[in-house]
C-alpha cells in the first residue's frame, strides 16, 4: 500500500476530496472503496461555490473537468408547484428574475453554486484520485475496525490487517466504522423515502422552460421531480413502511405511478431506490485514530443541499490539520479543533435544511399535506411493532394512509372557485420558499471558533441564511475579491493562500515583512500584497477586508481568517503574542524542514 499512516474508507465526495486535499499538501493516502463503480442512481446534485473552491485547490484539474459538465444556470434557474409535469404551474420561482442579485452572489467567489448530478460527479472525482500518484485508491474492497486494527478485505478474498495512524470513515449515512466504534447518532427520522431515476426524452415541448425542480401534488402521488442533464429525472415521494410497494417492488410501482405523473408512458427506468431522511449528528467525531466526515458523521433532509457540500468542508477542515500533524509534528491534540469548529457549523445546516422541510408546509397546508403530519405518521409507524403482522396487511393499512393524502390533491383540478382559490392561495405562499434554493449565507457564510481563532474581537456572529455579508472577522472564511501578483497575473485571493503556514495579507506588504523578519517564530508565514487589478483600487481592496491602508488579515490553509488588526506592523508584538499561545506547536518542525530543504 502507498500508505498505511491514513486509511480513507469510503470513495464518496468527502472521502475523495480529502484524498485529493492531503495528496496538495505532500501526504500519501490508502483510499478503500466498498463498490468497484460509482453508482448509477443520482443523490446529491447541488454543489456549492465554495465546494468548487475547495475542490479547484485540491486539483486544478478536477475543476476544469467540472466545468465541463457544469450546465448553464440559466437552464437549471425554475422552481415549480404543479399537479403533473404538463399542467399549468400554480407557481414559480424564478432564480435569475433578479439581476441584481445574480452580479451580487458572482461576486462572492469565481464560482457560481451549480447543479451536478452525483451519478456525473463521482467518476469525475474517481478519475482524479487514480490520477493522483499520492493517492493508492482500491476499489471492491470492504474494510472492518475491530479497535485500532483495520482489516481490509478484498472482492478476490485477499486481506491486509493495518494499524493506521488515522482512519478516516468516509462511508455513509450507514457508516460501518462509526457503528463498530460504538459511536451512536443522536436526531430524529423525518420520512422514509422512494426514488427512481428515469429517461424521458421529449418530456418538455421544444422551446419551453424545462424546470430544475418540480414539487408534484397529484391525486396518486406527492413529491418532487429533479432535472438532470440528457433527459434524465429524479423522481421522489415519502413511504410509511417497507412493506409498501415502492420498497418492497419498486419497478412495478414506478412503472404504475410514472405515467400517470409524467403524462408519457415514454420513459426508461434506469435504477430505484430507498433511504430515510433524517436530522442526525454523530456524539463524537473521533474516536482515537478514527475520525468522521460527510454523511458518516451527520445527514441532513435534502432541503437546501447541504449534505454534500457539508461533507467536502469536513475534508477541507482536516486535511492541513492532518499534513501539519504527519509533515510537521504537530501534536495530535490538534485534531480536537475538527469537531469542535465543524460541530456548531453541521448543526446550522441541519437546523436550517429541517426548517425548510417544514417551511414547504406553508405552501401546501392549505390541501392538508404537510411534512408535519408526514413526520408524525413516520414516528408512529416506527413505534409500532408490526414483527407479526402480515407484510400484506401492514402495506394495505400504510397505502390507504398515503391515498387518504394524497387524494386531496383532487381539490385543486376543480374548475370552481374553491379550486382557484386553493391554488391562488398556493402560488402567494410559493415566494417565501427562496431560502429554501438560495442559501448563500451560509454557502459562505459558515464560520469557525477554536484555540486557533483570535477571539479578541468575539465570536464571529452568525450572518444571513439568504445574503453572505463578506467579513475578514477571525473565523469567516477570507472574502473573495481579484487581486494583482508580484509577477503581474491576476489571481483570486484565495488562490494566494499558502499550503503550509499562515497568509497574511496586507496593503503594506513592506512593512509586515520587515515585522515578520524581527518575530521570531516556528509557524511559516506568506505576505500577499493587496495590489488592486485594473479598474480597482487600493482603497476598495482594503474597505473589503476592513483593515485599513496598514492593517493585515492572516488566514490558515483551509482559507479561514485567525487574526487580523487594522492598525500597521506595530501591531506585530500583539499577532506575535497570539501565535506563540495558540500556533506554536501546530508546526514546531517547520524551521528545521525549510533549514534542510535549503540544505538539498
Amino acid at each position: 500500500m502507498k500508505s498505511d499512516t491514513v486509511v480513507i474508507v469510503g470513495a464518496g465526495a468527502a472521502g475523495a476530496t480529502l484524498a485529493l486535499l492531503l495528496a496538495r499538501y505532500g501526504i500519501p493516502s490508502t483510499v478503500v472503496e466498498e463498490r468497484r463503480d460509482t453508482r448509477l442512481h443520482p443523490a446529491a446534485h447541488v454543489i456549492n461555490a465554495r465546494t468548487l473552491e475547495i475542490w479547484n485547490q485540491a486539483s486544478p484539474e478536477l475543476g476544469i473537468a467540472l466545468e465541463a459538465i457544469t450546465p448553464p444556470i440559466d437552464t437549471v434557474n425554475i422552481i415549480r408547484w404543479c399537479t403533473d409535469v404538463r399542467s399549468e404551474p400554480i407557481g414559480e420561482i424564478d432564480l435569475l428574475s433578479r439581476p441584481d442579485r445574480l452580479d451580487e452572489v458572482r461576486s462572492h467567489s469565481t464560482y457560481l453554486i451549480s447543479h451536478i448530478g452525483q451519478h456525473l460527479l463521482m467518476p469525475v472525482l474517481w478519475k482524479a484520485l487514480e490520477r493522483e500518484p499520492l493517492v493508492d485508491f482500491r476499489r471492491g474492497v470492504h474494510a472492518d475496525l475491530r479497535g485500532e486494527k483495520l482489516t481490509l478485505r478484498s472482492s478476490d478474498s485477499e486481506t491486509f490487517t493495518l494499524a493506521p495512524r488515522f482512519v478516516i470513515a468516509a462511508d455513509g449515512a450507514n457508516s460501518t466504522l462509526r457503528d463498530a466504534a460504538g459511536i451512536a447518532m443522536t436526531g430524529p427520522v423525518l420520512a422514509n423515502m422512494g426514488s427512481v431515476f428515469f429517461h424521458a426524452p421529449r418530456l418538455y415541448p421544444q422551446g419551453s422552460s424545462r424546470p430544475l425542480l418540480s414539487w408534484i401534488y397529484h391525486p396518486r402521488f406527492s413529491g418532487v421531480m429533479i432535472a438532470h442533464a440528457d433527459d434524465d429525472y429524479v423522481l421522489m415521494t415519502p413511504y410509511l413502511h417497507a412493506a409498501q410497494q415502492i420498497a418492497s417492488d419498486s419497478r412495478r410501482y414506478w412503472n404504475r405511478i410514472l405515467p400517470e405523473v409524467i403524462g408519457s408512458t415514454h420513459y426508461q427506468i434506469r435504477s430505484t431506490g430507498t433511504w430515510t431522511m433524517t436530522k442526525q449528528i454523530a456524539d463524537s467525531f473521533r474516536r482515537g485514530p478514527l475520525l468522521l466526515i460527510g454523511d458518516a458523521a451527520h445527514r441532513f433532509p435534502h432541503t437546501g443541499g447541504f449534505g454534500l457540500n457539508s461533507g467536502v468542508q469536513d475534508a477541507h477542515n482536516l486535511a492541513w490539520k492532518l499534513a501539519a500533524i504527519l509533515d510537521h509534528g504537530a501534536p495530535e491534540a490538534l485534531l480536537d479543533t475538527y469537531e469542535i469548529e465543524r460541530r456548531p457549523v453541521v448543526t446550522r445546516f441541519a437546523e436550517q435544511s429541517t426548517h425548510n422541510h417544514f417551511q414547504l408546509d406553508e405552501v401546501t397546508s392549505g390541501l392538508g399535506i404537510t411534512n408535519r403530519s408526514l413526520h408524525r405518521a413516520t414516528e408512529l409507524i416506527g413505534k409500532l411493532r408490526l414483527d407479526r403482522v402480515p407484510a400484506a396487511a401492514v402495506a394495505w393499512t400504510a397505502d390507504a394512509l398515503t391515498t387518504a393524502q394524497t387524494s386531496r390533491t383532487r381539490r385543486l383540478l376543480q374548475h370552481g372557485a374553491g379550486g382557484r382559490r386553493l391554488r391562488q392561495q398556493m402560488a402567494d405562499a410559493i415566494p417565501g420558499q427562496e431560502e429554501h434554493f438560495v442559501a448563500s449565507g451560509l454557502e459562505f457564510g459558515y464560520s469557525y471558533a477554536s484555540s486557533l481563532i483570535d477571539n479578541a474581537e468575539g465570536r464571529c456572529p452568525d450572518g444571513d441564511v439568504g445574503l453572505y455579508h463578506p467579513t475578514t472577522h477571525p473565523g469567516a472564511r477570507l472574502p473573495h475579491r481579484r487581486i494583482l501578483r508580484a509577477d503581474g497575473t491576476e489571481s483570486s485571493t484565495h488562490a494566494a493562500i499558502a499550503p503550509r503556514g499562515l497568509t497574511l495579507f496586507t496593503a503594506d506588504p513592506v512593512g509586515w515583512t520587515e515585522a515578520l523578519a524581527h518575530m521570531p517564530t516556528t509557524v511559516p508565514f506568506s505576505v500577499v500584497a493587496l495590489a488592486p487589478t485594473p479598474g480597482d483600487t487600493v482603497t476598495a481592496l482594503t474597505v473589503t477586508f476592513e483593515i485599513g491602508d496598514r492593517g493585515a488579515v492572516v488566514v490558515r490553509p483551509d482559507g479561514h481568517v485567525v487574526w487580523r488588526t487594522r492598525s500597521g506592523p506595530t501591531a506585530a508584538d500583539r499577532l506575535h503574542s497570539f501565535i506563540e499561545h495558540a500556533w506554536a506547536e501546530v508546526y514546531p518542525n517547520a524551521r528545521a524542514d525549510d533549514e534542510q530543504r535549503c540544505a538539498r
